[in-house]
């Protein structure tokens, strides 16, 4: 049985144990799969916290904001629409808080991911492959609407916390790391929080910093997490104003860096982080000089269709 967590003191303290477990990932240096004289690419490794991605950090932030906001009482059921990174660190966050959690997902998403979810005890919806996460959010909507008093609906497309969370930790974390010698970052976009987030923070610190957004090539893509802005339904955080550049990335291309990392620097990382680090690698060979950070969001470990096909 689920148990309720009785006082706002137990409450914090809950929090606070879970938020030691979030953030603080390390920075990669990469150095054999792509060299050039004055010019570093770093990544963050994001799977190194609760829930083995980078969306411990917005789902963090987004059940504490709705529980120490008073939006949560016991009972109500913690409800999101996801393509299964942040609906399993809200199963993880749940798990530790106990409290009751439902995830809509698209069918097709990896089986991995299912399991780690069900493993996590949160109740899964699912949703037609067709119509990706936006259907996942329709459902959601419609289950919130049915009931409001059951489900206290986090959206995270639409919810503040979730660039916040990038503001406040990935940001800053970043630019400490580098000692403050970051000149681009660059991320691909999905719900957009790590890059509305995190560019926001250091354009704040350093205006001469470069944000550069990553989008899929096409909209039917096979990178689980990215979204075609121009087709999908946009998040409501999203502002493409930030952007100094924007850049495209091909599946073919991601799973090409994969396999390229795997053999050159002993690492097995995700199709989204080959992604990211294609995107890196281009904006790369437009500069002569300067410090590059992208994201690696999550390992290999949900992805063993995507690998198998990369390897075979």
């Amino acid at each position: 049985m689920i148990a309720s967590i009785q006082t706002q003191n137990q409450l914090l303290e809950s929090l606070d144990s879970i938020g030691a477990l979030v953030g603080n990932t390390p920075l990669l240096p990469i150095r054999n799969v792509w060299r050039q004289k004055d010019v570093q690419i770093f990544a963050k490794l994001e799977w190194q916290q609760l829930g083995q991605s980078v969306k411990a950090r917005a789902a963090y932030y987004i059940i504490r904001d709705a529980m120490l906001g008073g939006k949560w009482y016991p009972g109500k059921r913690l409800l999101d629409a996801t393509s299964g990174n942040t609906g399993i660190a809200y199963a993880a966050i749940a798990a530790r808080l106990g409290v009751p959690l439902t995830i809509c997902l698209p069918q097709n998403a990896s089986p991995e991911r299912k399991q780690i979810l069900k493993a996590y005890g949160a109740e899964l919806i699912f949703t037609s492959p067709l119509e990706s996460t936006d259907g996942a959010q329709n459902k959601a909507l419609a289950l919130v609407e049915a009931d409001p008093e059951k489900y206290l609906y986090l959206d995270q497309y639409n919810n503040e916390q979730n660039w916040k969370a990038h503001y406040y930790t990935t940001g800053q974390e970043v630019y400490h790391q580098t000692q403050g010698g970051i000149t681009h970052f660059v991320t691909g976009l999905g719900t957009s929080g790590t890059f509305m987030g995190t560019s926001r923070r250091l354009k704040e610190i350093n205006p001469a910093i470069k944000a550069v957004s990553l989008h899929p090539e096409s909209a039917l893509h096979g990178l689980e997490g990215w979204k075609d802005m121009e087709t999908a339904k946009v998040p409501g955080i999203y502002d493409p104003s930030l952007a100094d550049q924007k850049l495209e990335v091909s599946t073919e291309e991601a799973y090409d860096f994969v396999e390229r990392f795997a053999q050159s620097e002993g690492m097995l990382i995700s199709p989204s982080a080959g992604a990211n680090l294609a995107g890196a690698i281009k904006v790369a060979k437009q500069i002569e000089k300067g410090i590059i950070v992208t994201v690696f969001p999550d390992d290999y470990s949900k992805y063993a269709e995507a690998i198998q096909q990369i390897f075979n």
